[in-house]
């Protein structure tokens, strides 16, 4: 079994799931500069080619469909032999809304690709990592994965969804020499908002809901051009944690990226539960003030 230094030489190919923007982008294209053999993924065809285009070795793969997260893996082993050092499972988006909003078939939309997807992601590759002896699995998760915050209900359950996941894969992995490991971003520059945008629009009845207001509010905050909040960084960022958690020998279970999701990652263990969530309701925007103080004067 290839251990300590010699794995972290020896980690070279990595598949990334939702490259199109973002995070994904910046990953696949930072690791792919450092030498690293790059499967950069994306769901639509046109952005497949546009990747390829830029000099990544593209594949389709939607990670809410099996048969796609069959398709992709298969094709990754053919091409590197039957090997996979690393998974980097990033593809998700958010579908904002309050909780008594959110429909069934909303959540499982969310669920689908956030939870569902990436673990059958993971499961697919992990034969191919036991067989070698050695592989990284990285999972973004977030800050909300840990503090969770209003009208974010489906996405904070995904995230914390994938936490448990991540921590109970950790230990059914132990001394295999595949390790699992969270990356924890706060705000990050990228398309969510936009996208967040969109997934409200589509699952969200606005004007018949008790939200309303708040929705207004929350609107207008997703179309805001800019940083979403304070401490915003770049997805730069996000790549800087994902090479240090492939170099590293042993890697820590979770890294958190941005100020926000350190300052969160100590106050959920120092606080009390209603401090906290007085703390979490004012990070979260103003939108739970419209509800139950304005909007009730």
């Amino acid at each position: 079994m290839i251990q300590g230094s010699e794995l972290s030489k020896k980690i070279r190919t990595i598949l990334v799931s939702g490259s199109s923007t973002g995070i994904g982008y910046t990953v696949a294209h930072g690791l792919a500069r450092k030498g690293w053999r790059v499967f950069a993924t994306a769901r639509q065809a046109d952005d497949v080619a546009r990747l390829e285009q830029e000099g990544l070795e593209a594949l389709q793969l939607d990670i809410a469909d099996g048969e796609s997260i069959r398709h992709c893996v298969a094709e990754v082993l053919l091409r590197t032999g039957g090997t996979l050092d690393a998974v980097f499972n990033n593809a998700g988006f958010a579908v904002p809304g309050a909780v008594e909003d959110l429909s069934r078939d909303a959540l499982r939309h969310q669920f689908e690709t956030n939870v569902f997807g990436t673990i059958e992601l993971t499961n697919a590759v992990l034969p191919a990592m036991r067989r070698q002896g050695n592989g990284r699995i990285v999972i973004n998760s977030s800050v909300l994965g840990y503090a969770a915050m209003p009208y974010r209900g489906a996405y904070n359950a995904s995230k914390f969804a994938l936490e448990g996941f991540a921590d109970t894969l950790r230990q059914e992995l132990h001394g295999s020499g595949v390790q699992v490991v969270l990356v924890q971003p706060g705000p990050i520059t990228s398309r969510f908002r936009p996208n967040a945008q969109q997934q409200f629009t589509r699952w969200i009845d606005a004007a018949g809901s008790f939200h309303r207001p708040a929705y207004e509010a929350m609107q207008k905050r997703l179309a805001k051009p800019g940083p979403a909040a304070p401490f915003t960084l770049p997805a730069e960022a996000v790549l800087t944690v994902v090479e240090q958690v492939l170099a590293a020998d042993t890697p820590l279970a979770r890294y958190q990226v941005t100020v926000p999701a350190k300052v969160f990652w100590y106050l959920k263990r120092l606080l009390p539960t209603a401090l906290l969530d007085r703390i979490l309701l004012k990070a979260g925007g103003d939108e739970p003030g419209y509800a139950y103080g304005r909007k009730n004067k």
